[in-house]
């Protein structure tokens, strides 16, 4: 089966993900400041808040599954983000993130959906929409990473949404953009 994007075909099983990006300079402020963390995985995750987590399925799905998001697009309306502060999944997790004040009911409302259909699945933890800062690091960088998210703040508009696929070289693409009514 071909990438869809001119790309080289899809394995039989594909890993996939749906989330919002977060738009620069924003992202890539985060994004820096994953890799000054010394987070190994900065660079190959676009800054985002996660809709479906990573989920591998057949390739042969990802027809019903672009349908699939395309429905859930459609019913959905567009909406502002507002990212301030850090919050923690400690001890728990090892992770440290930045807070989504503003939109997270919607993404609670745009997960729901699209962990429906052809993407249901259950969670490990229950969905908390967030921006991830520092992941899986030492307790004293993991403390570090709060601190400085603390003052952390951006506000932009969700247009939408994307899917992304996760590559052999281990890293994650966007792969298609699904737009709000």
């Amino acid at each position: 089966m071909p990438g869809g994007d001119g790309g080289p075909p899809f394995p039989e099983v594909v890993t996939i993900g749906v989330s919002v990006s977060v738009p620069d300079p924003y992202g890539a402020r985060i994004q820096d400041a994953r890799a000054g963390h010394g987070d190994p995985q900065a660079r190959s995750i676009p800054t985002h808040v996660t809709l479906l987590p990573p989920t591998e399925l057949p390739a042969e799905a990802l027809p019903k599954v672009e349908e699939h998001l395309a429905a859930v697009a459609a019913a959905h309306r567009p909406f502002r983000m507002l990212l301030r502060g850090a919050g923690t999944f400690r001890p728990v997790s090892p992770v440290v993130f930045v807070r989504v004040e503003q939109g997270a009911q919607e993404c609670r409302l745009l997960e729901a959906d699209v962990r429906s259909g052809p993407l249901a699945r259950e969670l490990a933890f229950p969905y908390h929409p967030h921006v991830t800062v520092a992941h899986g690091l030492p307790d004293d960088v993991l403390d570090q990473a709060y601190e400085q998210a603390r003052g952390f703040r951006a506000s932009f508009p969700v247009p939408g949404f994307s899917l992304s696929r996760f590559d052999a070289d281990e890293v994650w693409r966007p792969w298609r953009e699904y737009h709000f009514s």
